[in-house]
């Protein structure tokens, strides 16, 4: 499943109902962090209890209290599920609450066909999941950099506090993360784990090379090396299918605008006063041997004046769209304020600057009169020293007749 675009580059089942087991974590995770900070205190009570034979521990009691932060490194790397019960409990205000908000979250999402039970992934008939929904769930949490610190995180240190009597070492379960492994891929920045006697073994990991991010869902897989095998082997064969391309480097936004014919010539000029902004380093998935010279691309105007959004890029090919990016603009500046008030962007820049036009037709008069004045000053000096020049001329002719006589 590539992150960046939503597309699926192959899939087996994909929407079949299977059991996720601490899949579910992920989930976890996405709601507590949606709901609170990473440094929120959490405290545990006596539902943190888990008594399940088998069931991965560690080891709270009521009274115990660690961040949230130190929660989820417990949840994802661990797969703790005291840890799920105290996060719940805490972020949601009852472990039953917190479940609430995980479907809510899953519908939300499009995860139509996941529906959960509890917080930590341990067996319920009514506790499934689809590797396609799976699959979307992921990419949201990865939006988190919390999440993705954690999740590719492979050894992490709980040190000694009031409230843990030992230091605490923790390792990612996840050995296709780990470079002493026999199951590490080296593109591979994180992953959870999870398994169950009825789910067997599950596993999501994200990766990236060359600019392209993907998400690969193992579910009900037999073994967990065979999980890693698995999903190393789709992560090749994907990587070696596609790469991808940011066709929008160059891309002029006017003149797509331009050649939009379906826009007349009075809305065009507003909409390209607006100082519209878009995505310059948007990709797009295609295939190894493509020639990026036959893609398309061209300005959708759809517009919607509540969050800015002026419309979208569509980048194509043969007829076929491989990509939309939003463009937008700035509501809060002056043209974007008067465009969401139905005005002409062009009359609130005519008539805006209508004071300080005035204010400088006032001062150019005064320019003009000062300039005048001095030029005036001048003549007059001028005029002054002739004359002054002309009577001395004629004194001195006085005199020089008088000498002769």
């Amino acid at each position: 499943f590539d992150v960046n675009n939503k597309k699926v580059l192959y899939s087996k089942n994909a929407h079949e109902r299977l059991y996720p087991a601490s899949l579910t974590k992920v989930m976890t995770a996405l709601v507590a962090l949606q709901n609170a900070s990473p440094d929120t205190v959490l405290t545990a009570t006596d539902s943190v209890k888990i008594t399940e034979s088998g069931a991965q521990l560690c080891g709270l009691k009521a009274g115990d209290t660690m961040t949230l932060d130190q929660a989820l490194h417990i949840l994802l790397m661990y797969s703790a599920n005291d840890a799920a019960m105290l996060i719940a409990e805490n972020i949601g205000g009852s472990v039953d609450h917190f479940v609430e908000m995980m479907n809510e979250k899953a519908q939300e999402l499009g995860a139509v066909n996941t529906h959960y039970m509890n917080a930590h992934g341990l067996d319920d008939d009514d506790h499934y999941t689809t590797a396609h929904d799976m699959g979307l769930i992921l990419k949201e949490a990865m939006k988190h950099e919390e999440f993705r610190k954690i999740s590719g995180t492979i050894s992490y240190t709980l040190k000694k506090s009031d409230t843990l009597k030992d230091t605490l070492e923790l390792w990612n379960h996840a050995k296709i993360l780990r470079e002493n492994s026999d199951y590490y891929y080296k593109y591979a920045e994180g992953a959870k784990t999870g398994f169950t006697q009825v789910a067997l073994n599950t596993l999501v990991t994200y990766a990236k090379k060359d600019n392209v991010e993907l998400i690969c869902v193992i579910l009900k897989d037999y073994g967990a090396d065979k999980s890693y095998t698995d999903t190393a082997n789709l992560f090749k064969w994907a990587f070696n299918q596609v790469k991808s391309v940011t066709p929008l480097t160059d891309f002029s936004l006017k003149t797509a605008m331009t050649a939009n014919t379906s826009i007349d010539s009075s809305k065009l000029d507003q909409i390209q006063l607006l100082n519209s902004v878009y995505d310059k380093n948007f990709s797009v998935l295609v295939k190894k041997d493509f020639n990026e010279s036959d893609l398309k691309t061209a300005f959708k105007l759809d517009e919607d004046k509540k969050t800015g959004r002026l419309g979208y890029i569509v980048i194509s090919c043969d007829g076929k769209k491989l990509g939309q990016t939003e463009v937008t603009y700035d509501t809060t500046s002056k043209q974007g304020k008067a465009y969401q008030e139905g005005k002409t962007v062009d009359d609130n820049l005519k008539t805006a600057p209508v004071a300080s036009k005035r204010k400088d037709a006032i001062h150019k008069g005064i320019e003009f009169s000062l300039r005048l004045l001095v030029a005036v000053i001048l003549i007059i000096l001028i005029m002054h020293l002739i004359h002054r020049h002309e009577l001395e001329k004629r004194r001195k002719n006085r005199i020089s007749r008088r000498k002769k006589k």
